[in-house]
């Protein structure tokens, strides 16, 4: 008997926020689990990927193969060549994309899936190493792999525990953890992600600062003993004249550094005579600075955090290359300056 509409009873804001917190526990629950339970077998696929000559070729079926997708950009990203292979497709052609130097990294949570145990006697005939992550080590496609990473029995969440949800968190977090153990196995740098991702919002935090600093012409610096009126007597470049005057010692390294705002402290309190006293007296001594290797990210990072409106690169050896003035930023990354005046 079909209920009517006065007898269906409602889902409310408040079960549906309860059932969504008991499905995200759940499978937190389960990534907890697998993390105690993680053993060898993982540090063993983590060394056969890093002795891998050619590719690591993710492949899987259904929710599985879209995990698999991203698995393959993430090694991909982070150091490790990898692509995905659809196993229907394989079957048809594609395999011709797999080499004998790859190995093929398999997802499937039973290890019984069809279209999976079509494609592993193939791989076995041409011995291209299969690696698995899947529930059971006794599957049919954890016997045909050299390692297992086992998910054991997990039990998907919500709905009647029927559409793939845990299982294919489970295999998400394994993925991470192996693309990033690899990465950091291999010293990955910053300087070599920021060459994959040189576009979009990240691609701007990994940008080097020696990419956007202000240098030669537009640098103002001054030594020590000079006099703050010299100083600002001087002729600078006024096309992009940074608001801070580098104070250098006598070997040339940054010992100081005045800002314009310091100027007109001095003339708001009328301290007239500090103008022709050495600028070393009313600089600010050993200020925040950033090497010439940091990138982007980290900039506005501390320009936030210091409240800082110009921000030095120094080399090594402490001798000035740059200013970073916050006004060339804005532009660049609005939402994290917005955030650094405002704070």
């Amino acid at each position: 008997m079909v209920a009517s509409a006065d007898q269906i009873i409602p889902y409310s804001h408040v079960e549906q926020l309860r059932e969504a917190k008991r499905i995200i526990e759940h499978e937190a629950t389960a990534l907890r689990n697998i993390a105690i339970d993680l053993d060898a077998r993982f540090c063993a696929v983590v060394d056969r990927i890093a002795q891998c000559q050619g590719s690591v070729v993710l492949t899987g079926i259904g929710k599985a193969g879209i995990i698999g997708q991203k698995i393959a950009s993430t090694l991909s990203s982070t150091g490790t060549r990898s692509h995905f292979l659809h196993p229907a497709e394989a079957v048809h052609g594609d395999l011709g994309s797999v080499h004998e130097d790859d190995i093929v990294l398999v997802l499937s949570n039973s290890g019984e899936t069809e279209e999976i145990n079509r494609l592993l006697p193939l791989l076995q005939q041409r011995k291209i190493c299969i690696l698995s992550i899947t529930a059971i080590c006794h599957s049919t496609l954890g016997q045909a792999s050299e390692i297992t990473i086992p998910l054991g029995r997990l039990r998907e969440a919500g709905l009647h525990g029927l559409p793939p949800s845990t299982s294919t968190t489970a295999m998400l977090a394994i993925g991470d953890a192996l693309a990033l153990v690899l990465a950091r196995l291999r010293g990955f740098s910053t300087q070599e992600f920021a060459r994959f991702h040189p576009a979009g919002s990240l691609g701007r935090k990994l940008t080097p600062v020696t990419r956007i600093m202000r240098t030669d012409a537009s640098l103002r610096i001054a030594k020590e003993d000079q006099p703050v009126r010299e100083v600002f007597s001087q002729s600078w470049n006024q096309a992009r004249r940074t608001g801070a005057v580098m104070i250098v010692d006598e070997d040339g390294r940054l010992s100081g550094i005045f800002t314009d705002s310091d100027l007109a402290r001095i003339l708001a309190n009328h301290q007239e005579h500090k103008l022709d006293r050495p600028i070393r007296e009313v600089m600010t001594a050993r200020p925040v600075t950033i090497s010439r290797t940091a990138i982007l990210g980290e900039a506005v990072e501390l320009l936030a955090e210091r409240k800082l409106s110009e921000l030095p690169v120094v080399d090594d050896d402490h001798f000035p290359v740059g200013m970073i003035d916050i006004t060339d930023l804005i532009a660049l990354m609005p939402q994290s300056l917005e955030l650094a005046i405002n704070s």
